[in-house]
């Protein structure tokens, strides 16, 4: 069973100047390895330094960058011209600046869903996708974590959540949230912003789930983090209704593993089999203990693993 690689430093570090926003980008491993861009879930969640050690530093040059507002990119939480299609573009100039004909792309969750947007963009500049924990950015998976289905399995803590929400927004609890969130009530935004991220913990982790002191009280950090997230989601993540699958075909030709763990709560595996589903050239490997966070040995094992099988499969020449 394969563990993750040894802790790691960037060889280099910059800002990538993107108008209002400065996007921290940093690399790592071998300068002239299989060049392959991590993209962090969220949106807003950030690079961490266990992401660099899924690739083997010794083959892989590992470019990871904190999005838009999230991490080390400033101004943290800025919301204007923060959308999808800007997400794209930022790891185009980045791939450009960084003179990368083509790369490997490793996204989970949201990350995801970001390297299959960009991919079906980009296609004759991904060498391969790994794609963990597979979010589809519709209104039924939207709707699954925050209005009709994780909050049947975790009653309790979404009760609280629910709280937060003006009854008028019971049929629609991103705007409701919004609404507590922009509000003039600084107590009510708090409370929101708390009872959001500890719901999002409680349904990624489940049991394993212990709340952090600094959740006791939300800080202004963490708000404008949650209204980051919000700010996605009632905007549709800013892409039509079932896009990322309704355009899957211009992907086949792309070596693709596709990795999601049985109990995903965040992401149901319905969301993996239907990526597989338009996507049948790609291997799909189901995890039966394994849930939404790229943690625990079974979910690591698989990850390393499928990074090891794309640096011993791609066509890569220094």
């Amino acid at each position: 069973m394969k563990i993750l690689y040894p802790e790691i430093s960037p060889f280099d570090t910059f800002f990538l100047n993107a108008g209002k926003h400065s996007v921290y980008v940093e690399q790592c491993g071998n300068p002239d390895g299989l060049p392959v861009v991590f993209l962090h879930g969220g949106p807003c969640s950030g690079i961490k330094p266990d992401h660099r050690r899924f690739f083997e530093p010794e083959r892989y040059r590992i470019i990871l960058f904190d999005q838009r507002g999230s991490g080390q990119s400033l101004p943290f939480g800025e919301l204007i011209d923060n959308n999808t299609q800007a997400l794209i573009d930022d790891m185009e100039w980045i791939r450009i600046q960084l003179n990368i004909g083509q790369w490997l792309v490793f996204g989970g969750s949201w990350g995801g869903a970001l390297a299959l947007l960009y991919a079906q963009q980009h296609t004759d500049k991904v060498l391969g996708l790994i794609i963990r924990g597979v979010f589809l950015a519709r209104q039924k998976d939207l709707d699954w974590f925050i209005k009709n289905g994780a909050g049947r399995i975790y009653p309790e803590q979404w009760s609280r959540l629910a709280d937060c929400i003006s009854a008028e927004f019971e049929q629609d609890p991103v705007q409701g949230l919004c609404d507590a969130l922009w509000g003039e009530d600084e107590l009510a935004r708090l409370r929101a912003a708390k009872e959001w991220t500890v719901w999002g913990g409680q349904v990624a982790l489940g049991s394993d789930f212990k709340p952090v002191p600094h959740e006791k009280h939300a800080t202004h950090k963490m708000l404008e983090q949650v209204r980051m997230e919000l700010h996605y989601a009632r905007n549709a993540y800013f892409i039509e209704e079932n896009q990322i699958l309704d355009n899957c075909a211009c992907l086949k030709a792309i070596p693709t593993i596709i990795i999601h763990g049985r109990n995903d709560l965040v992401c149901p595996i319905e969301a993996g089999w239907r990526l597989h589903k338009a996507m049948p050239h790609a291997e799909f490997i189901v995890l039966p203990n394994a849930g939404h966070i790229a943690q625990g040995k079974d979910m690591i094992d698989a990850l390393v693993s499928a990074t090891d099988k794309m640096a011993d499969k791609l066509p890569w020449n220094q």
